[in-house]
């Protein structure tokens, strides 16, 4: 470690105690504080450890804690970063506070899209986990193809780490890389001989071969299934990893097999199960048994604002990040197959973190809700106009809304809801605020 490092590695350390004694804080700030004595920080930290970057437009947060939650069932020294604090500063926060056990720890970071290359430029990923890419933070991202760009310059910088990709995503299959490449995906079998288009407005459907629209023989939603394109023959490939049954899909509660082997997790949604298939996948490639991994999923331990239940004033508050309108709509198919009494929030902010434009909000299934069920609407946000008008459009009767700007307000309302469980559908920073909040007032339990 250079004198600078250990400057920047001793500031790190010191800002990140004090935030976290005192402030409930620390997930980022240390490490910006480092980074910025130390640019080239990371290149001293993170050269003893076997890194695994897990990266896409949804899913990284809990496919991250899935996978950090089976490794250590078979090693005794991983790093991870569970708040999802998943760019440059964040990361750099994760190895300044990590107090490793042995001479070559793992590190499965959770990995911004736009900062793989900067990561992978300092520190070569044993893997890469690849979970999807859909619209998301245009002013960020740009187009699918152009956020798939920027993981790729980093998986370049790292040509010998083995890929474990989401085979379903057909984008992950439009360029030929020199690494090895794993594949995880839904079975189709039982649909081998259906052909069928994919639903009006999907993204991502064009063949990267010859541009005509794909075909499939099996959808789990939006664009991924078993593509194929009749044109020019370019196909899903071979999968490695299989769900081959899921028998039991609730908010809370889901049950499904891998490669024929049987899992619960305590989480719902059809999205989650690829995570927990992405998870499976790295596991098994590092050896960990199909019983350590079930033992993983059997952790009753929710991720940070991803489906996270808080008990707030005697009401069951169910907090769900959303960010694009891929992610929004299975949130809302997780929700309706809720049978039991519910209100539902929706905190809309246009932060950098969350994207400053709002308009995808309006390519979301807000008309499948069942509004006329729904006791309760309570919107807020900084862009709580936008939001509000939104479920108007769709169909809300506004003399079931209220409008709340502030996280505080928001809060005070809480007590007063006619259910005894509320689903808050949150943006990142609306979602971290509301947490901060939360935690203020004693109800989200700090270690």
């Amino acid at each position: 470690m250079t004198f600078k490092s250990g400057i920047a590695t001793f500031t790190g350390k010191t800002s990140y105690f004090i935030l976290s004694k005192f402030f409930n804080g620390g997930s980022s700030y240390p490490g910006k504080i480092a980074y910025k004595i130390d640019p080239d920080i990371l290149k001293s930290l993170g050269k003893d450890y076997d890194l695994i970057v897990v990266t896409g437009t949804n899913g990284k947060t809990l496919t991250t804690s899935l996978i950090n939650k089976m490794l250590i069932q078979k090693y005794d020294d991983v790093l991870t970063n569970p708040t999802g604090s998943n760019m440059i500063q964040g990361i750099v926060t994760s190895f300044v506070t990590h107090h490793k056990k042995s001479k070559k720890p793992l590190a499965v970071l959770e990995v911004d899209e736009a900062n793989v290359p900067i990561i992978c430029k300092y520190i070569k990923p044993k893997y890469f986990v690849l979970t999807n890419i859909f619209r998301d933070q245009m002013d960020r991202y740009g187009e699918i193809y152009t956020t798939y760009q920027k993981i790729l310059d980093g998986i370049k910088l790292a040509p010998e780490a083995t890929i474990i990709a989401n085979g379903d995503a057909a984008i992950f299959a439009s360029k030929k890389l020199p690494n090895k490449v794993i594949n995880y995906g839904f079975s189709d079998k039982g649909h081998e001989n259906e052909d069928f288009k994919a639903p009006t407005n999907t993204d991502g459907i064009l063949c990267p071969n010859c541009n005509h629209i794909m075909h499939y023989h099996m959808i789990s939603y939006a664009n991924l299934g078993s593509y194929f394109c009749p044109n020019c023959n370019f196909k899903r490939g071979e999968l490695k990893y299989q769900v081959t049954d899921i028998s039991k899909l609730l908010p809370d509660k889901t049950e499904f097999e891998i490669d024929g082997h049987k899992f619960s997790m305590n989480i719902g949604g059809k999205y989650n199960v690829y995570n927990a298939l992405a998870a499976y996948a790295i596991a098994s490639e590092m050896g960990v048994s199909v019983e350590q991994m079930q033992k993983a999923f059997a952790y009753d331990e929710k991720v940070f604002g991803r489906q996270e239940t808080i008990k707030v004033d005697g009401k069951n508050v169910n907090i769900i990040l959303v960010k694009n309108p891929v992610g929004l709509n299975q949130v809302i198919e997780t929700i309706l197959s809720d049978k039991d009494p519910y209100s539902l929030a929706f905190l809309l902010n246009a932060n950098y973190a969350d994207g400053i434009d709002t308009s995808w909000i309006w390519d979301a299934n807000f008309e499948d809700f069942d509004y006329k069920k729904l006791p309760l609407v309570i919107t807020g946000g900084k862009r709580v106009k936008d939001v509000t008008y939104r479920f108007k459009i769709a169909g809300l009767d506004m003399k079931k809304n209220i409008k709340t700007v502030e996280i505080e307000d928001f809060v005070k309302q809480i007590a007063d809801i006619p259910t005894d469980k509320i689903y808050v559908l949150a943006t990142y920073t609306a979602m971290t605020g509301l947490r901060k909040v939360l935690g203020d007032k004693g109800n989200i339990k700090t270690k």
